[in-house]
């Protein structure tokens, strides 16, 4: 049997002008909230596929609501993903509040993590089938996005521990050098590192071409 995976989706409760702040700016908060809302829905309800066909436990760590609200909504997004479980991510810097998601799933058992975003129309099964694989014969997975950043981390119990934070201290969150820095902290403590398929998170005005040509039917 495989080693025990914990799935974790970085979420953002999609409020108007809470979120998506950049795109905002384009297209309005409305807009840009309800496209922040259409994502989450992609992202989970893949992975919420992904991880019953596996059997694999599936956490959304959420910023932006208390208590209550995660209630809620949790009851609200088990038609999408069935099982989900929704907390906090908590304060701090991205890498923080990832820093700390694993941390807890591996302390809570899990032998190998995943952590993706929302901001992903193109993502599909395969791609955390991917990643899920990699880890079984590495100790690092990394999902490169198209900015310089990446939209998937993973890894097993056995980098974890090499690693612990130090993965995620001193990256310049929010730049086109996050991947590259990144590497190079993994090399620097002989952490092999796995790349999947290049993916574009959708930030920008410029990346809604990728978000409608993911919403049209096929041909």
């Amino acid at each position: 049997m495989a080693a025990p995976l914990t799935l974790v989706v970085m979420a953002r409760w999609p409020a108007p002008g809470r979120c998506k702040t950049r795109l905002a700016r384009h297209t309005g908060r409305l807009a840009a909230a309800q496209i922040q809302r259409q994502l989450t829905q992609h992202s989970l309800e893949v992975s919420g596929r992904w991880s019953q066909r596996h059997q694999h436990k599936l956490l959304m760590a959420v910023d932006g609501l208390g208590p209550r609200g995660l209630r809620r909504w949790q009851g609200q997004l088990q038609a999408l993903a069935p099982g989900v479980q929704l907390g906090p991510q908590g304060g701090g810097n991205l890498g923080c509040r990832m820093q700390r998601q694993l941390q807890r799933a591996f302390q809570a058992g899990a032998e190998r993590v995943i952590v993706i975003g929302t901001d992903l129309p193109a993502l599909e099964t395969s791609d955390l089938d991917a990643a899920a694989e990699a880890l079984l014969r590495a100790p690092l997975v990394l999902g490169p996005a198209r900015d310089g950043g990446y939209w998937l981390i993973g890894l097993n119990r056995s980098g974890f521990r090499r690693a612990g934070s130090r993965l995620m201290s001193g990256i310049p969150w929010g730049s086109d050098q996050v991947l590259q820095r990144s590497l190079a902290a993994a090399a620097a403590r002989q952490l092999q590192a796995v790349l999947l398929r290049q993916q574009n998170d959708l930030d920008e005005p410029s990346d809604l071409e990728d978000w409608l040509r993911c919403q049209l039917p096929p041909a």
